[in-house]
Formats: C-alpha cells, structure tokens, sequence
C-alpha cells in the first residue's frame, strides 16, 4: 500500500481549480469509475453515507444548469465529465429513520443488539452531542459536511491520474433544486445538491503558481 510521498505532493501541487476544460478531450470509462468509486468508499459518521452522485452528461440539461451557475459557466460545457452531489436531509439521516435502519441491517450487516446499541448512540449524538434535532438545517449542514470528503477524495484521485476538477458552488441552490426535481424527478423532502463538481483536461496552464500559506501558519503542535 506504500506510495512515494513526492508523487503524493506533486498531484496536490498539480491540482488547481480548471477554469475551462479542452472539450476534445474526454477522460476514459476506466478512469472515471475509478474517481467515482473514491467518492463511494469515502468515510461518513456512523458510515452512514449521506450522499448520492448524479453524473450529468446530458448537454440540454448542463446548459440549463450553466444559466443558473455563475461559478461554472466555461467549466459545465467544457467538462468531460460533472458530477452533481446530492445529500441525504434530516427525514432519512434521523436515527429512527427508514433509511438509517435499513443501512444498518441490510448494509452495515450488524446483528440486532449491535444496531440497538449504535441507535441509542446516534440518537444522543443527534439529540445531545451535536443538538441536530433542534433545526432541520443542522441536519443538512452535518449530511454537507460530509459530501465535502467524497470531494476531496475525488479530486485527489483526479490529480493523481493527470485529470483536471474544478469544485462548484457558485449557483443559485433553491433554483438548481428546483431545476432537478422537474427535469429528473428529484424528491427534495429528501434530496438536496451540495456541490457541482467538473472533471476534464485543462485547456492552459494555470495563470499563476499555486499559493498557500506557510505550514507554520496553519499547522500548529502541542506535545
């Protein structure tokens, strides 16, 4: 499992947010399932998995999405492949949900005292712990939080096959959902988009070098 730590550093060096993709270029079968199924074995809270990934190739229904995109309007058109990211809202992330109960059974495989037990932990968890309960939103933002690992991983593995992303929030959310739910029949009392995310080759070089602040800024030790 060992991998070079240079090779590591060096796709996270060559990973920037592509403004516009080369549309001639199309990443293959091979690799694409590869980046999709690093988002499908991302770690979850409890593995609970509040996500689903909607591959849009569909050109008439980019191009509806791209009207209401303002952060993506050369990347959806240009974009070998965009991926829209769904989460799972408070109905189905609850503890006591259908949802939850069937991954843990059917999914998770644990045994019946197994489930009782991670059912009470969640339920605090959700009551106590992170006070989920009081708001549906806060559901929404914990399921979020979560979408955004399968992003990182998916990103990365893009980088170290040589394939340029671009993450996406800049749309109008109420709109997009809106857009999904009439064209593909998207139920929102239970799904909703937390991120657009755009894979291809870049058309140029990136403007200007990669730019972070120094690890002595960021990172800090207490031994």
């Amino acid at each position: 499992m060992a991998i070079d730590k240079q090779l590591l550093l060096d796709a996270y060096q060559f990973r920037h947010a592509c403004k516009e993709f080369d549309d001639q270029r199309h990443i293959s079968a091979e690799d694409f399932d590869c980046i999709l199924e690093t988002a499908r074995l991302s770690p979850s809270s409890f593995g609970l998995e509040p996500w689903k990934f909607l591959v849009i190739q569909n050109p008439e229904l980019r191009e509806q999405l791209r009207v209401h995109t303002w952060g993506g309007q050369k990347q959806i058109p240009t974009a070998s492949h965009l991926v829209l990211s769904l989460i799972r809202r408070g109905v189905d992330m609850r503890f006591d949900s259908e949802y939850v109960q069937n991954l843990m059974h059917k999914v998770q495989c644990f045994p019946e005292d197994i489930i009782q037990l991670r059912t009470s932990i969640l339920e605090k968890f959700q009551r106590q712990d992170f006070d989920l309960m009081s708001d549906p939103r806060y559901f929404d933002d914990w399921s979020g939080k979560q979408t955004y690992i399968a992003l990182g991983n998916m990103m990365t593995a893009a980088a170290l096959l040589g394939i340029d992303s671009c993450p996406i929030e800049g749309f109008d959310s109420a709109t997009i959902n809106q857009l999904l739910a009439e064209q593909i029949g998207l139920d929102l009392s239970h799904w909703s988009v937390a991120y657009m995310v755009a894979f291809g080759y870049r058309k140029q070089a990136p403007a200007r070098a990669k730019t972070r602040q120094a690890a002595e800024q960021v990172i800090e030790w207490f031994n």
